[in-house]
C-alpha cells in the first residue's frame, strides 16, 4: 500500500512480450523491484503479455511478475495474448477478462479487446450496458477509470492507423456517458496523452521490448491520486521518472462525474 493514506498509487505497465527476441529480461525484472519500491495500491497491466499466447510463454510471464508485492495487480490480454487461443491459459492463470473494481473512492473496469489471432480488436457492443452498468454503481465522489489493450483513439507516431477498436465511437460515447476519468491503454508501444470531454487517455509504451519507433525508450506510467489533484508520471527503467501531467479535480461530491478543472502541467 501507498505510505500516503491520504493517497492512492497505481503503476500501469504493458507489452511486455515474454518469449520474443526483441523481450529484455532485465527491464522487466528492474520495473518490477521499482514497483516494489514504490509500494503502489494498484498495478494494472493493459496486454501483451506475450509473444505468441503460447502456454509456456504465460507460464514464464507468471513467473515475472509473481515476485510484484502489491494485492491489487489487475491484468488483462492483449492481441499477442490471444494468438493460438492463448486467451483460453489467460483465463486458467490470471482469471476473468472483463472485471470490475472498486476501492477507496476508485471505480475501475476493465476489458479485454483483442480478437483471436487479429491485430485489431473491438469492445463489443454486447458489453455496452455492462460498462454502464459497472460505472452506475460508483459513489459520486469515485474516480472512474477503463482499462483496455488497444487504443480508443489515434497516437501520433504510429505508422497507418489500424490500432484503434474498430467499435471506438461506440465505446468513447458509453465512457463519455459513464463520466469515466481516466482511460488506460497501450499495445503500439508509444506512449501519449489526449483530453476527450472531461477524460484523459493515458497510453503506456512497452515496459520490456526493443521494438521501439523513433526516439521512445521503455516506459511505464505512474498514477498519483489524492482527493483534490491527480499526477501521472512517466518512468523509464533503470533511469529517470518525468511528470507528464498534474490536474486538480472537483471537490464537490454532489456530481456523478468530479471530472478534471485544471491543467497544471501540459503533456510533453
Amino acid at each position: 500500500m501507498s505510505e500516503n493514506k491520504n493517497e492512492t498509487v497505481i503503476v500501469q505497465i504493458s507489452d511486455l512480450h515474454v518469449g520474443e527476441a526483441d523481450f529484455v529480461p532485465s527491464l522487466l525484472t528492474r520495473c518490477i523491484d521499482e514497483i516494489n519500491e514504490l509500494k503502489p495500491d494498484i498495478v494494472m497491466i493493459t496486454g501483451d503479455l506475450t509473444g505468441m499466447g503460447y502456454r509456456r510463454e504465460y507460464d514464464t510471464v507468471k513467473n515475472y511478475i509473481s515476485p510484484i508485492k502489491c494485492r491489487n495487480v489487475l491484468i488483462k490480454p492483449g492481441n499477442h495474448d490471444s494468438r493460438n487461443v492463448g486467451y483460453m491459459h489467460f483465463e486458467d492463470i490470471f482469471g476473468e477478462r472483463y472485471t470490475s473494481f472498486n476501492t477507496n473512492d476508485l471505480h475501475i473496469v476493465a476489458v479485454d479487446s483483442s480478437e483471436p489471432d487479429l491485430d485489431n480488436g473491438q469492445i463489443g457492443r454486447e458489453y455496452y450496458k455492462w460498462v454502464k452498468s459497472e460505472f452506475s454503481k460508483a459513489k459520486p465522489q469515485d474516480l472512474k477509470i477503463f482499462a483496455m489493450h488497444h487504443h480508443l483513439i489515434p497516437v501520433p507516431g504510429t505508422g497507418r492507423e489500424r490500432n484503434i477498436v474498430h467499435d471506438a465511437g461506440d465505446v468513447l460515447e458509453v465512457l463519455v456517458e459513464s463520466g469515466v476519468d481516466i482511460v488506460l491503454c497501450g499495445h503500439k508501444h508509444v506512449p501519449y496523452l489526449w483530453r476527450v470531454e472531461d477524460m484523459y487517455i493515458v497510453t503506456a509504451g512497452t515496459v520490456s521490448s526493443l521494438r521501439l519507433r523513433g526516439r521512445i525508450e521503455p516506459n511505464y506510467n505512474i498514477i498519483h491520486i489524492r482527493e483534490n489533484e491527480l499526477d501521472i508520471y512517466r518512468r523509464y527503467p533503470f533511469d529517470r521518472i518525468e511528470k507528464i501531467i498534474g490536474l486538480e479535480r472537483k471537490t464537490s461530491k454532489s456530481k456523478l462525474n468530479d471530472g478534471f478543472t485544471k491543467e497544471k502541467a501540459k503533456f510533453q
